[in-house]
Parts: structure tokens; C-alpha cells; sequence
């Protein structure tokens, strides 16, 4: 089982380099291997091709990686947190919060005849997600507490969403064209709209809710088993329901925030992950879910530009079977 485990991971791996270097190479501009190598180590290569490279889709393919990563592990929390096989940043609302977040910072600041820097809007637009994302998160797990039955949380956030989509659009109707126009393009969902200086802000913290996960695997092992027994354990489960909420709300508020809504990838990762290394231990299920997102999001990234379709259709397009799959598997969750 081990050796078994090791292998995987090693192969899920070399996929992942095999993933970024294809993503290197494919966009508009097909660029053969030896040129991107070239660039990327300095070689003989035209300024063109070098700046196309290394300042569009190596910043684009790290993203992907990031974004990736921080989806799927925020779901798999999520899914242990809530002890809910169909939990996801996407479903339960706290994307949805975090894009009310951004909404009110992009589209309501120029209502009120604000304006900002560029660092304070991408400063500004991180914290918006965090603080949408956080009060969502907030609101569905002080209903969880109160609500056992599984479809009744899934219905509430979606009703959640569904509300926030309600401001949202109120919010797109009054907001001049330029606001409106930026907005609508974020909602497309990008891997390429994060410049070299934002993913130096960006990647920090993505990395540091990474890193938060990870030591956060022993408590996730004891939530698995039910909070009494973690209790019992002695496990201090409010402290660990913060830093879990900590760490969502920093990684999938800030994907949020600086790729737009990718739906899909913190759903049916953390379940693809389940199947392929056919554990529940979160000591293999958490390096394991950020391996494959960063696999499934290079490979979305890859189709969106073979098909020149935004990126988040592409993630439903694949997350979608997934799901579908682990309703059917789980028929008494509805």
C-alpha cells in the first residue's frame, strides 16, 4: 500500500511537469519546446517568444498550479469540516461570498466616487473576498450547528448564492459602464489576469494557507471521526473550526478575488483524489487533493485555450461528471 501510494504521487507529479510544459507551449501562438526550454534557461531564443514565455504563460501556468492547490484543499476541508460529501467553496456560498466582496469593492466603490491605485485595488479586492468569503463561511457553519440533515445545508447555501447573485446583478445595473465591464470580465473567470507584481502578493498567501492545511492534517483525521470523538481525543475543536475557517477563507477567497469564480475544482478534486489513492487518511488525502488540482486546473487551462473558452466553463465541464458520480455512489445523501 505504501509503495503503491509513493508511486502515485511520483506519477501525479510528472504529470503535473508534463501539464505546465504543455501549457507553456499551447495559446495562440503554438511554441515549439526547444524555443520554451530556450527561454526559460536562457538560451538562444527572440525577445518575443522570451517575453511571451516568461511574462504571459509562465505567470499563467503558475497561477493555475496555485489556484489549483488551494481550491482542492479548501474543499477537502470543507468536505471533512462539514462532513459533507458535496461541500465546496462553490456550493455552499463562500465563493459566491467572496464575489459580493468584490462586487461591492469594484462596482460599489465608483458609486460612491471612490477611486484607488492600482496597489490599493488589488490590496482592496483580496480583503473584499476574504471578508465576503469569512461571513459566508460564518453563516453556514453556525447553520450546520443548529442543522443535521445534509440537503438542507446544501439548499440554504445555494439559497445563500443565490441571494448574493440577487445583489450582485443590482449592484451590475447600477454601476457605470467601465465598472460593469471590468466586472463582467472577472465573473469569466481568468488565469491570466494576475501580473508578475500581483502574483508576488498573491502567491505568499496562497502558500501560506498551503502550509496551513498541512498542519492542519491531525485535527481533519479527528473531525473525520465526529467532533466527540475528537473531543475525546482532545482535540480543542473550536480552535481548530478558526483555523480551518482561516485557511478556506485565505485560499479560496484569494483565488476568488484575483482569478474570478472557479467553480467545480474544490467539489470533485477532493473526491477524484479519494478514488485514485482509495484512502480517507488526510495524511495522504491532502497532498494528494493540491497534487491533483494543480493537474486538473493545467489541464482546464489547456483545453480553455485549444477551445478559446473561459476557464470556468471548462472546470464545470470536467467537475460536473465527477459530482454526478459521487451522488449516485452516496444515493442516501439525498
Amino acid at each position: 500500500m505504501v509503495r503503491r501510494t509513493k508511486i502515485l504521487f511520483a506519477v501525479i507529479g510528472l504529470l503535473i511537469a508534463v501539464l505546465f510544459v504543455i501549457d507553456l507551449a499551447a495559446g495562440s501562438a503554438a511554441i515549439p519546446l526547444g524555443k520554451i526550454f530556450a527561454a526559460l534557461t536562457g538560451g538562444e531564443c527572440d525577445l518575443a517568444t522570451r517575453n511571451i514565455v516568461l511574462k504571459i504563460r509562465l505567470i499563467k501556468a503558475v497561477v493555475a498550479v496555485l489556484a489549483g492547490a488551494a481550491l482542492a484543499s479548501s474543499g477537502l476541508q470543507m468536505q471533512t469540516l462539514f462532513r459533507n460529501p458535496l461541500a465546496g467553496p462553490y456550493v455552499l456560498g463562500v465563493s459566491s461570498g467572496a464575489s459580493l466582496g468584490v462586487a461591492l469593492f469594484l462596482l460599489g466603490a465608483p458609486l460612491l466616487g471612490i477611486s484607488f491605485s492600482p496597489a490599493m485595488q488589488m490590496i482592496g479586492t483580496a480583503g473584499a473576498a476574504w471578508i465576503g468569503a469569512g461571513a459566508i463561511l460564518i453563516l453556514i457553519m453556525a447553520f450546520s450547528r443548529r442543522i443535521k440533515d445534509i440537503m438542507v445545508i446544501l439548499i440554504l447555501g445555494m439559497m445563500i448564492g443565490s441571494a448574493i447573485s440577487a445583489v450582485v446583478e443590482i449592484l451590475q445595473y447600477l454601476a457605470s459602464e467601465n465598472a460593469l465591464k471590468s466586472f463582467v470580465v472577472w465573473t469569466m473567470g481568468s488565469l491570466g489576469d494576475i501580473t508578475a507584481s500581483q502574483l508576488q502578493f498573491v502567491a505568499p498567501i496562497i502558500l501560506a494557507g498551503l502550509s496551513l492545511s498541512v498542519a492542519l492534517i491531525k485535527p481533519l483525521n479527528l473531525l473525520l471521526l465526529g467532533e466527540n470523538y475528537a473531543r475525546t481525543m482532545g482535540l480543542d475543536i473550536a480552535r481548530s473550526r478558526k483555523m480551518l475557517f482561516a485557511t478556506t477563507v485565505l485560499l479560496a477567497g484569494t483565488v476568488t478575488a484575483f482569478c474570478g469564480p472557479i467553480g467545480f475544482i474544490g467539489l470533485a478534486v477532493p473526491h477524484l483524489a479519494r478514488i485514485i489513492f482509495a484512502s480517507a487518511d488526510h495524511r495522504i488525502l491532502v497532498p494528494a487533493s493540491m497534487l491533483t488540482g494543480a493537474a486538473m486546473m493545467l489541464l482546464c487551462d489547456i483545453v480553455s485555450k485549444m477551445l478559446t473558452l473561459p476557464v470556468n466553463t471548462v472546470t464545470a465541464l470536467a467537475g460536473i461528471p465527477v459530482v454526478i458520480f459521487v451522488v449516485i455512489r452516496n444515493r442516501n445523501i439525498i
